[in-house]
């Protein structure tokens, strides 16, 4: 899929599981979100969102358009290009019995942030016994387009997921777009929200009230028999879309979406692979020491008895991510990468 700035939407596909969304609402990604950060700053006072550009007319890709008219330039504010520290006043506030949703544009970004992410937020917690907590949501937005080259567009979950202390939640869908983000400012630890560009083309149905899902807690998206899908993110739509290609030739594999990736739910990953023998996992980031890594050495270390095949990994090549846009097609991965790589694994 190419990203594009335009406003037409795709439905999401049909699930194995709907959410039990049956006659709810369709919205967009962007306004699932925009919805929890407008319920949580409702219900309770303690919600404020800052970011570069929470307060623009375009409102963070469209998830926090208008919420400064609504709840006031002290609730929804912009900050300045100091991320180090602006984190550190996010933190204090987390600190202090405020819960702060830190938006950010760019996951690149919070690397100007790493000192106050890892060493304080992460870890206050654990150096004080459990008897201070930093209830903190940060937010930033992964995936290429628009020629955004090296600097403005890495993947950096699995530099996020090595970190103890940290959550690290990545929705694939509009459902659990507003669902993880009220479980995550609900959460007394701080938590990482990395969303996809590629998520913002997308709507499907969201239920109206105040829902929340589950942090570490994955969920089957497709059901099969022959291989299992480990899919992250906007990958997840891919691999439904691949599995059901697949299926014309007689494959019929297993989507598995983690929702979570630290917490991990490993049990859902390897029943499924119990199940089915085979595994590939698919993520939009680097393959060495990342998402792909993790999770194969996961199920290699306790469910090596399963195996009928190698594991097979989907990740982006090793290099910085290309302005060019042939170039940035080619180092992406997608539906067809999924597809070959089921078809080979089944062969």
């Amino acid at each position: 899929m190419t990203w594009s700035k335009t406003k037409q939407k795709i439905i999401e596909p049909a699930f194995s599981n709907n959410e039990g969304a049956e006659g709810k609402r369709i919205l967009c990604y962007d306004e699932a979100i925009r919805e929890a950060l407008q319920l949580a700053l409702s219900r309770d006072k303690r919600v404020f969102v800052m970011g570069q550009g929470v307060d623009d007319p375009d409102g963070m890709f469209g998830a926090t358009r208008n919420l400064h008219l609504e709840f006031g330039p002290e609730r929804v504010f912009d900050t300045p290009l100091a991320e180090g520290a602006m984190m550190g006043v996010a933190i204090g506030a987390a600190l202090a019995g405020m819960r702060p949703v830190y938006f950010h544009n760019r996951p690149d970004f919070l690397l100007l942030a790493m000192d106050q992410l890892v060493n304080h937020a992460a870890k206050w917690s654990y150096m004080f016994g459990g008897a201070a907590f930093v209830p903190l949501v940060v937010w930033a937005c992964i995936g290429r387009g628009w020629g955004s080259a090296a600097q403005h567009s890495q993947a950096l979950q699995g530099l996020f997921m090595h970190i103890p202390g940290l959550k690290l939640v990545m929705p694939g869908t509009c459902h659990d777009a507003k669902g993880l983000m009220l479980a995550a400012i609900a959460d007394q630890n701080p938590v990482l929200i990395l969303d996809h560009r590629f998520n913002f083309n997308y709507k499907g149905m969201v239920p109206p009230e105040a829902y929340t899902v589950p942090i570490g807690k994955g969920v089957i998206r497709r059901k099969g028999r022959d291989v299992t899908i480990v899919a992250v993110s906007h990958l997840v739509i891919d691999a439904c879309h691949a599995a059901q290609e697949a299926a014309a030739y007689g494959v019929e594999a297993e989507v598995i979406d983690p929702r979570t990736l630290r917490p991990l739910d490993e049990e859902i990953i390897l029943n499924s692979v119990a199940k089915t023998g085979r595994l590939i996992i698919a993520d939009c980031g680097w393959k060495t020491g990342g998402i792909t890594a993790e999770i194969g050495a996961m199920v290699a270390e306790k469910g090596f008895t399963y195996l009928k095949a190698p594991i097979k990994r989907i990740a982006c090549p090793d290099l910085p991510t290309p302005a060019a846009c042939n170039l940035d097609e080619a180092c992406s991965i997608g539906r067809d990468n999924i597809k070959k790589a089921l078809l080979e694994l089944t062969r």
